[in-house]
């Protein structure tokens, strides 16, 4: 008698028994034998396995599904299907186990059940070793505070652009998650800077509420520990080194110029734009930024007519700071119409007025 044969002659006997109480005790036994030869079958017999273990598990205890699950979470070779069976448990003191854990279940099945199943089960695969981005885009769009902070905290977590500024959106109102996002090296500074900036409005509007008559110090205090914050992450940002050398390097030879202002915003540069403005406008490149995370148009108007910059350039720049929300055809209406109602001389006054205040509250420099 060959091994398949021998194997098939258990299985069926175990099987054998009509008693449904004894059903838990024929799983452990059959678990025994699959654990026991692991890595040792063929598909054939794993396919084999996996329709008896389906089987036993369809009229069992809660305990015994509890166990079950525990010991074919973290075998590497275990059936498919009854792997996704226990995934898809109602109960998550079964599933959370094979979801974290099981390395049997595919993308695929990890994002339907991200889909259907309920926050602890989200919970519990945002806890996965490592996560793609088809998953995490469910994740933190569909998943509460807790499963969102579980999978903004886990570094083994890819996000696409998508999952990116949902994530950022979300902790926008949260600050734990906030902080964690912040934290995260894999995140866009742009996003980072927009983030801290919303993040910081929040803060504020509470710490005013909770008390008025201290609101100038709050609104200083906030601004100070922003431009601390930026000026750290421009510090360890590759990218916003190379594009200060390009730029630096684009106005030191007298290149830097309105059409190129244009070109970077056009391509989306967040660091380009706000180095070229800084520099255009001879401003502190952490109050571009601000004004560049902000949602509010006015302030980038002043500095884009003080500046010479054409409607064109200006509305390039506009666009990059609405984001991947974009901006409507109505605000670039409102924005055209205070461009050219703005006359150069007062921008160019409101600009001086801007290099003081910053001066004075001891700004980043460019």
């Amino acid at each position: 008698m060959n091994a398949q044969e021998n194997l098939i002659d258990q299985l069926e006997g175990m099987l054998a028994s009509k008693d449904l109480s004894r059903r838990a005790e024929v799983l452990r036994s059959v678990t025994d034998l699959f654990i026991h030869g692991s890595g040792r079958f063929t598909e054939d017999q794993v396919d084999l396995f996996d329709e008896v273990m389906g089987k036993l598990i369809e009229n069992i205890e809660f305990a015994a599904r509890v166990a079950f699950g525990s010991r074919m979470a973290m075998v590497t070779d275990a059936p498919r299907k009854v792997i996704r069976t226990l995934a898809f448990d109602d109960a998550i003191e079964v599933a959370a186990p094979v979801l974290v854990h099981s390395a049997r279940l595919d993308d695929a099945t990890l994002v339907e059940n991200a889909r259907t199943s309920s926050q602890e089960h989200l919970l519990a695969i945002s806890g996965r070793k490592t996560l793609t981005e088809a998953v995490t885009d469910i994740l933190v769009e569909r998943g509460d505070n807790r499963v969102v902070a579980g999978t903004a905290g886990n570094r083994g977590a890819k996000f696409s652009s998508f999952g990116t500024s949902t994530l950022v959106e979300r902790a926008k109102d949260n600050g734990a998650l906030a902080l964690c996002v912040w934290s995260r090296p894999d995140i866009p500074r742009h996003d980072l800077v927009k983030l801290f900036a919303q993040a910081s409005e929040i803060v504020r509007s509470r710490l005013e509420a909770a008390d008025p008559r201290r609101a100038v110090l709050i609104r200083n205090a906030v601004a100070e520990a922003s431009d601390e914050i930026l000026a750290v992450a421009r510090a360890g940002s590759d990218e916003h080194a190379q594009a200060q050398a390009h730029v630096r390097s684009l106005h030191s030879f007298g290149l830097l110029d309105d059409a190129r202002l244009q070109e970077f915003a056009r391509e989306g540069s967040f660091d380009k734009t706000a180095v070229a403005l800084s520099l255009m406008c001879d401003l502190p490149i952490g109050l571009i930024e601000r004004t560049l995370a902000q949602n509010e148009s006015e302030q980038l108007l002043v500095f884009a007519k003080a500046g010479d910059l054409s409607w064109e350039t200006t509305k390039e720049i506009i666009t990059l700071q609405a984001g991947r929300g974009g901006v409507t055809k109505e605000r670039l209406n409102q924005c055209f119409a205070s461009f050219f109602r703005l006359q150069p001389k007062t921008a160019r006054a409101a600009l001086q007025f801007y290099r003081l205040r910053e001066k004075a509250s001891g700004g980043s420099a460019h």
